[in-house]
């Protein structure tokens, strides 16, 4: 593999929406948290974030980092496992609307 080519397809991900395996938007990729010495990628840094998810664990913050352990699927979007919908307090599921 060429040098050159890893990194634009590591690029690739900047942009793509991410949703949950249950089709909830999780956020959007912004930048991604690489391990250099094993030359891994270990997180992606969301922008754009599901307020609703997060809002409880990250406040005003404007994006979060998820492991990319929890990625499932990349392609034209990004799936990653239906654990960042358990994010939420579960009193927040239960209040009333």
């Amino acid at each position: 593999m060429e040098p050159e080519s890893v990194p634009q397809e590591i690029t690739t991900l900047v942009g793509r929406e991410v949703y949950s395996n249950n089709g909830v938007f999780v956020g959007e990729v912004e930048d991604i948290q690489l391990d250099v010495d094993q030359e891994l990628v270990t997180g992606l840094a969301l922008g754009e974030v599901n307020r609703e998810l997060f809002d409880a664990r990250v406040g005003k913050s404007n994006g979060v980092i998820i492991p990319y352990r929890w990625v499932r699927a990349v392609g034209d979007i990004v799936l990653v496992n239906d654990i960042v919908e358990r994010l939420r307090q579960p009193d927040e599921e239960e209040a009333p609307a």
